[in-house]
Order: structure tokens, then sequence, then C-alpha cells
């Protein structure tokens, strides 16, 4: 039981984050959850923009809300989810530390799509303004 703490607090500050972001309703403008800091000063939409807005979407059940608010951000939650049920599952049984390491390449792999994201959301043409947040 004791090689599950770190995974149950893990759970837990997820829940109460969830918790939060349901509570607050980030769809609702002027709530609680501010703008995103670099779209109100710089007018740039960041790869996470959306993301209060997708997790919200998320836990209506509304599958294609959360993918309009950051389909990208969708992708990568699904991704950490996996990470976390594996980081879990090795530290139950045992299995070494329970650490997750990324290679070089997987690390340059997720910079380009961070950073391509970035760029299309920002172009000021059809059909790119339609993942504007």
């Amino acid at each position: 039981m004791r090689r599950l703490a770190a995974p149950l607090a893990v759970a837990v500050g997820a829940a109460a984050a969830g918790a939060f972001i349901h509570a607050a309703d980030p769809t609702t403008p002027g709530g609680v959850i501010p703008e995103c800091p670099s779209k109100h000063f710089l007018g740039v939409i960041c790869p996470g923009c959306g993301s209060m807005r997708m997790i919200y979407s998320l836990l209506h059940l509304d599958f294609g809300a959360a993918l309009r608010f950051n389909a990208v951000g969708l992708l990568v939650l699904v991704a950490l989810i996996g990470a976390f049920a594996r980081w879990t599952w090795r530290r139950a049984r045992g299995d070494g530390a329970g650490t997750m390491r990324l290679g070089g390449r997987a690390a340059w792999c997720i910079a380009a799509v961070v950073v391509a994201w970035l760029v299309v959301r920002n172009i000021p043409v059809a059909p790119f303004t339609a993942l504007r947040v």
C-alpha cells in the first residue's frame, strides 16, 4: 500500500483540480478562472489555450466541445492518463522505482507538435481560424 501513496496523491490532486474547474465553469466569461495571459496581453493563442474549458467539457461528457476547445490538449490528457495508469501499475507490482523517462526523440517530437499547434492556431485565415478559442 505504501507504494501507491504517490499515485494516490496525484489522483487526489487531479480530482481536486477537476472539482475546482467544474465549480468555476471556465466557459462563462468573467468567471473565477481568468483568461489566458498570452491571449489577453499579447493576442497570441498559446498551445494550452482552451484547456480549462476542454476539461470542463470532459467533466460534462461533451467530447465534441472538448475537442473543439483544445484538440492537442485532449490528446495530451489521454497520454497523461495512460502514463499515470502505467506508472501506478508498475508501482503496485514493485517493478523498480516505477519511473518513466522520455528519450531524446520523444522530447523533440513533443516540442515539434507543441510549436506546430501554436503556429497553426494563430494563422489568421480560414480554415485555421476555426481553431481559435
